[in-house]
């Protein structure tokens, strides 16, 4: 059974960045794929790397991350301008992120629009 577990951007916004990353990270240890509401700042996204490659075992293989920004599909100047401004007003709640574990999560493909995503049963 697949659990997909939403983290709204509340949720989160009120902690440090390495508290992100340990709140994200336990759930993903959980056999859950996590869609988080918005990104995380490039430093964040970068230690969440780090501190995954610094916790896999035998039991914990890593993860599988993507993110979708809606500026990065901005087809013309005023759309790009329109997703600027509201990047400024609402920072990184823009967008969405999905976390999985690899013992879950066998791919992600990501283009600008859309995330497809192949699972397989969790191992226990």
């Amino acid at each position: 059974m697949v659990t997909l577990r939403f983290v709204p951007q509340t949720e989160i916004e009120g902690l440090s960045g390495i508290g992100k990353i340990r709140k994200l990270l336990d759930l993903a240890k959980q056999n859950k794929i996590v869609l988080l509401q918005g990104r995380l700042k490039q430093e964040e996204e970068t230690e969440l790397i780090k501190v995954t490659m610094e916790e896999i075992n035998k039991k914990f293989k890593g993860i599988e991350l993507a993110v979708i920004n809606p500026s990065e599909t901005a087809k013309d100047g005023f759309q790009k301008l329109k997703y600027d401004m509201l990047n400024l007003l609402f920072r990184e709640t823009q967008g969405i992120t999905v976390i999985g574990p690899s013992t879950v999560v066998k791919n992600i493909k990501k283009d600008p629009t859309q995330i497809e995503m192949l699972t397989r049963e969790a191992r226990k």
